[in-house]
């Protein structure tokens, strides 16, 4: 940003943020260094006797107690496994598989040029803070295909961005910050309202808690919380982050007026028919009770293939359309096309494979050391003896919840150990198994975007560096932070107040879950 006037706190705080992310070193490095620092620290603590007790979900379910030690890691026994596991430990990495699947889908449609043809073809003149909303309350929902919907977002908000003329990195940004924030928030029950309320119930009825524990209790809430956070977004993409992002390379203003070519339009027209055969053939398999889509019980949401196979009907979507795009649009000359453009969506996420493999080893080394366990647990304690109740107790869980996830990834895995602790502690002050659970997932949200240990930066740094201008400075793990922390902070006091409003109004947090058990 070149105006002195504009210089104010906001801007040197997003470029403080950015210049003290960017001396954290490369993100191969970090997740190396970490992975060092965690056997070494494992080492430290299980020889001083560092250990918790503590009421958990085990593995079938049931609520007992539990003693939790850290275990060192170094140790013939387990240097000898990893040893034997080191390929195993990075092929099973989770996001890995998906990431490249998922770009060569969605690498291969956007080389074919159907994003930006789609894109243009409907946001043409429409105007720029709808096309910002359309796009937060996508990147909202589209969590419901969980790491799959972070990848396409993304991409999309980039790709979105370009095509209209404005700045792709802030199209991406808009994309990434709106599904990773607000990761319970949709407008449909996603895969994980049923995973957390599974182990909420399992706490609930092990430690003898009344209230409803179904996979909707949070319903209500997240389904405000949907255009809570898409508004949010909307106004920080708008009218504060255009002020501070000097980085990515926009095409020329004229541009933006570019009417969509005969060529595009028969790739359309092309690529419309493909999506309306796809479309059928999901039908097919979806409408008669016994579709070979939906679950033992008929059911589709929740819980289903369709909703579990989710990744390989998005990959089967863009390689069909965006092939029927390429061929009506002559961007694919000839079949041999096809595999040389999905290369460049595996080409795009290279720097994500790379550091893939420390960023394994840290997740594993972390979680094998029991380190996670003792620190949810000792926050727990802590959190206990500040005698809060109401709201500031709420709100003191939320935050608790947000500085956990920082350090630690997965959201039912921390819940499995949090919701024992909880849920039977906040019932004393008359919370709900429903409101315990709600101020977990608001502060495991939030935080999501900000979390140095995030396994997902890498790749939002590749998709982001597609739109580097040549005089750009490397991008780094300081500007994806100088770029999200604002609206992390906002999504923060947004769904804090939200849960307030909530709160103080004895409102329903989901179908016959209320606020209080009395």
């Amino acid at each position: 940003m070149s105006e002195k006037q504009n210089e104010g706190f906001l801007y040197h705080f997003i470029k403080g943020i950015e210049r003290v992310g960017n001396k954290i070193p490369h993100p191969f490095y970090m997740f190396l260094y970490l992975a060092i620092f965690v056997l070494i620290l494992s080492t430290i603590l299980a020889a001083v006797g560092v250990s918790v007790t503590y009421v958990g979900v085990g593995s079938d379910g049931t609520v007992a107690e539990q003693v939790t030690a850290v275990r060192n890691l170094i140790s013939v026994e387990y240097m000898q496994a990893c040893m034997e596991g080191f390929v195993k430990t990075y092929i099973n990495f989770a996001p890995l598989g998906l990431i490249m699947v998922m770009m060569l889908s969605i690498g291969y449609a956007q080389s074919t040029g159907l994003f930006e043809a789609a894109l243009r073809k409907c946001l043409l003149g429409a105007p720029v803070y709808l096309v910002t909303f359309i796009l937060s309350l996508v990147g909202v929902c589209a969590n419901l295909a969980s790491d799959a919907g972070l990848v396409l977002s993304a991409t999309l908000g980039g790709a979105l961005f370009s095509s209209i003329g404005r700045n792709p990195i802030l199209g991406a940004v808009t994309g990434f910050v709106s599904c990773y924030g607000a990761w319970s928030a949709n407008l449909l029950i996603a895969g994980t309202d049923v995973l957390l309320s599974g182990i909420t119930q399992s706490a609930a009825e092990g430690m003898g808690v009344a209230g409803p524990t179904h996979p909707m209790i949070n319903y209500f809430f997240m389904a405000s919380a949907t255009f809570v956070v898409a508004g949010i977004t909307t106004f920080i993409s708008e009218k504060v982050m255009p002020k501070y992002i000097t980085i990515g390379k926009i095409n020329p203003p004229g541009d933006i007026n570019e009417r969509v070519t005969p060529e595009q339009n028969r790739g359309l027209k092309a690529a419309l028919i493909a999506l309306a055969i796809f479309a059928a053939v999901i039908l097919v398999m979806t409408v008669p009770s016994n579709g070979i889509l939906r679950g033992p019980d008929g059911s589709l949401i929740p819980k289903s293939p369709l909703i579990s196979g989710i990744v390989s009907l998005l990959f089967v979507l863009f390689v069909v359309t965006g092939t029927a795009y390429g061929f009506g649009a002559g961007t694919i000359k000839k079949k041999e096309d096809i595999p040389v453009m999905m290369g460049d969506g595996i080409v795009s996420a290279l720097s994500f494979y790379v550091v893939a493999l420390p960023a394994a080893f840290f997740v594993q080394f972390f979680n094998d050391s029991k380190m996670a366990t003792v620190l949810a647990v000792s926050g727990g304690e802590f959190l206990k003896s500040l005698n809060f109740s109401g709201i500031p107790l709420a709100v003191s869980f939320v935050i608790l919840s947000a500085l956990i996830n920082l350090l630690i990834t997965g959201a039912s895995e921390k819940w499995m150990i949090l919701a024992p602790i909880f849920v039977p502690m906040f019932a004393v002050m008359d919370f709900s198994p429903a409101l315990t659970q709600l101020c977990y997932r608001i502060g495991d949200s939030v935080a999501n975007p900000i979390a140095p240990v995030n396994y997902f930066l890498p790749i939002f740094i590749a998709i982001i560096s597609q739109y580097r201008k040549e005089d750009d400075p490397p991008y780094g793990i300081g500007t994806v932070m100088s770029l999200v922390t604002p609206y992390s902070l906002a999504y923060f006091v947004g769904l804090v107040l939200l849960l307030i409003v909530f709160m103080v109004l004895g409102l329903p947090i989901g179908p016959g879950a209320s606020l209080y058990l009395s």
